[in-house]
């Protein structure tokens, strides 16, 4: 009796995890991923922003909450990846409502995107029962995910009726991309942290840094690229095309890396690629370029 429940317990964790498991996995890396619909007055960026929170909590599923007993729960890249994700779409609507959405600065907090930016802020990994907070349910990650998507769409629905500020000049533009620059920065430290860690080659750690920064490369080129056509006569103007351009195909070429295995090799001794150094070239060459175009911008 016990040697049927036990094998019946492993074909069942076998199918769950071994074959349910890698089905639920995505990791989705489209570079032409737009907002279905941007109406007049609106901004393309918000849109999109708006888009890539729906695709990972609604259309591919949250995982980086799931339980044990999920079958996703076994995988790390997918729940890395849509978390950096998350951050990169949470750290742009803080600029939003921090630098774009205000008249010269002083203008009072838009609510809609107060609302986004708090939400977005919110803890990936929280389940609806979590009893470290509470024995009762509690609101859960992608709950928290989808008031953010409304309260961006809010907004948005309110730009295109000129009831919301959206100021397209030259500083408020400089100053999001300042702050979105630094943020990758911070990323870079975590990056070279992940590299001492593991024995020769792997290391669990390198493997979770580099999917959670490809999941921030990507978040920020779909949404500066969008921003990029909301901002299109201040670029035009300053003659920022081509630095544009750069900036946005770093963010891109570092977003697509697809290693079979992520490797951490001996920068000096190795023979092994260590795709945490790639991806971080990439990183870095896209700082040096946003910050190049805030220069310009402040001119």
């Amino acid at each position: 009796m016990l040697r049927n429940v036990a094998l019946g317990g492993s074909v069942a964790a076998l199918l769950n995890y071994g074959v349910l498991g890698p089905m639920t996995h995505s990791i989705d890396t489209d570079p032409d991923l737009r907002a279905a619909v941007v109406p007049d007055g609106a901004s393309a960026a918000v849109a999109v922003a708006a888009t890539l929170i729906d695709r990972e909590v609604n259309l591919n599923g949250w995982t980086p909450n799931d339980p044990v007993i999920s079958p996703s729960a076994v995988l790390d890249n997918m729940p890395n990846f849509q978390t950096g994700v998350v951050k990169a779409v949470g750290r742009f609507s803080f600029e939003m409502l921090d630098q774009i959405a205000r008249t010269r600065g002083s203008s009072s907090a838009d609510p809609d995107l107060e609302r986004a930016s708090g939400f977005l802020q919110f803890p990936p990994d929280v389940w609806v029962f979590e009893p470290s907070r509470s024995l009762l349910p509690t609101a859960s990650s992608e709950s928290q995910y989808r008031e953010g998507l409304a309260a961006l769409e809010r907004y948005n629905a309110r730009l295109a009726q000129g009831q919301a500020v959206f100021e397209r000049r030259a500083d408020t533009f400089a100053g999001a991309l300042a702050r979105i620059s630094a943020d990758l920065g911070s990323q870079t430290a975590q990056l070279e942290r992940a590299q001492r860690t593991g024995w020769w080659i792997f290391s669990p750690k390198a493997d979770d840094a580099f999917y959670q920064n490809k999941g921030m490369l990507y978040g920020y080129y779909i949404t500066l690229s969008a921003l990029g056509e909301d901002f299109a006569p201040v670029i035009r103007e300053r003659n920022l095309g081509t630095i544009w351009a750069q900036a946005l195909d770093s963010l891109r070429q570092g977003s697509q890396l697809r290693p079979t295995v992520v490797l951490n090799g001996n920068l000096d001794q190795s023979i092994f690629a260590n795709h945490l150094a790639l991806q971080g070239f990439y990183m870095k060459r896209a700082i040096l370029q946003l910050e190049e175009a805030v220069s310009v911008l402040a001119v």
